[in-house]
């Protein structure tokens, strides 16, 4: 919702584009003031604002708050104007109600611009840029992008190591998160190669990077190498190929590395650092997701923010043959992941085990009682947030 909604003259509809927005500006009154192309640039953007500031007080709306809706919400800032943005799925639903099936940027632009007019409860506010929070809402973006690559890389791997020699993949598959056997197999990608090495050399390279693990590693990757004797077709192939997935999987988890540390030192120099991070099992990647995902964002109740996370359950209700809950397939998918997997992990803490327990006892699967613990943990941080206050069990607030 837009403050001070009944105070604006004019109502700019922006629909975006990577090169070129169209902008459709509406008085009070539905007249049109406004309907053309402008280019993806500042001057043109600050041209039509000036253009339109002699009608009045003015609101620019925009169809994508983020990427290449960036620059209009950060000219119409500058230039001291409000800002808001109607969300995707209320604009398709908005737009079904106008007549034609047309798919333009000018008609876009004006149903922007008459919702932003005649339905101000669809619209939501864009708060001043946070610097902290716009910079950790892109390193968080390319963390998980290169998660997916190291993910797929490590999946490869295995795969190539299944069809030359299972033996080996169940030596090497379980412990490929850990840095020493992906340079096992930049170094010594093949059976035959890490045979030739023999089984001192492969153990003093694994305890370069696992000094722990390293000789036990190495006489599990011997034992499997005695299991096969045969040499499968396109083993050759795999020598070429393998080394060349394990240094790119070595490179993805250095990026990643460098990222959470520059992440790292982000959130703990955010205000919020310390409420966050008193709640069980909020580590640094889970603290940035709030941070970028809910931080600036009003919710009127706790309920409010748990359907914006996807955990608020949906009702089905249809005569006498169609009753029953389910989780919800909406809300932010980034914030939903963060705050699942925050309460997977918060099962070591003995408050939320027996949360999820009593859940179980009850019947429900793993997946459900964990989403019923995130749900819980939704209206606690909630609470948090809104009181800024750090999170106490719930046998201390009793005391």
């Amino acid at each position: 919702m837009i403050k001070d909604h009944h105070l604006v003259d004019v109502f700019i509809g922006v629909d975006v584009g990577k090169s070129n927005h169209h902008a459709v500006a509406l008085d009070r009154n539905g007249k049109k003031l406004l309907d053309k192309a402008l280019p993806q640039d500042e001057a043109e953007l600050r041209g039509i604002i000036a253009s339109l500031t002699r009608h009045g007080t003015l609101l620019l709306v925009v169809d994508q708050p983020a990427t290449i809706g960036a620059l209009p919400i950060a000219v119409a800032q500058a230039e001291g104007i409000l800002v808001g943005y109607l969300p995707g799925l209320a604009m398709r639903r908005i737009a079904d109600l106008h007549p034609g099936e047309a798919k333009t940027d000018a008609r876009d632009a004006a149903i922007i611009a008459e919702a932003a007019r005649t339905m101000p409860h669809t619209l939501r506010a864009i708060a001043l840029a946070d610097e902290q929070a716009a910079e950790l809402s892109m390193l968080c973006g390319f963390d998980d992008d290169l998660a997916k690559q190291a993910t797929a890389a490590s999946n490869r791997i295995r795969g190539l190591l299944t069809q030359i020699h299972p033996a080996l993949e169940r030596a090497i598959g379980p412990h490929l998160d850990h840095r020493a056997m992906a340079e096992l197999l930049v170094r010594y990608p093949t059976p035959d190669a890490q045979r030739k090495a023999g089984q001192t050399r492969v153990a003093v390279l694994l305890r370069k990077f696992a000094p722990r693990a390293g000789k036990r590693w190495a006489a599990e990757v011997f034992t499997a190498l005695g299991e096969q004797t045969v040499v499968v077709s396109g083993t050759g192939a795999a020598g070429i190929v393998l080394p060349q997935l394990a240094a790119q999987l070595v490179q993805l988890r250095t990026s990643r590395a460098k990222i959470l540390a520059r992440v790292e030192e982000l959130v703990e120099a955010h205000p919020l650092h310390l409420v966050l991070t008193s709640m069980p099992a909020v580590g640094v990647r889970t603290e940035a997701r709030i941070i970028t995902e809910i931080v600036g964002k009003e919710f009127a109740s706790a309920g409010h923010l748990a359907s914006y996370s996807g955990f608020a359950p949906v009702t089905w209700r249809s005569g006498t043959s169609i009753r029953g809950d389910h989780s919800s397939r909406k809300g932010n998918k980034v914030l939903k992941r963060a705050l699942f997997l925050s309460a997977f992990a918060a099962l070591k803490d003995p408050v939320s085990r027996a949360y999820y327990d009593r859940k179980r006892a009850e019947g429900k699967r793993h997946n459900q009682a964990l989403i019923a613990l995130a749900r819980r943990r939704c209206d606690v941080l909630f609470a948090m947030l809104r009181d800024m206050t750090l999170y106490e069990p719930p046998q201390l607030r009793a005391a």
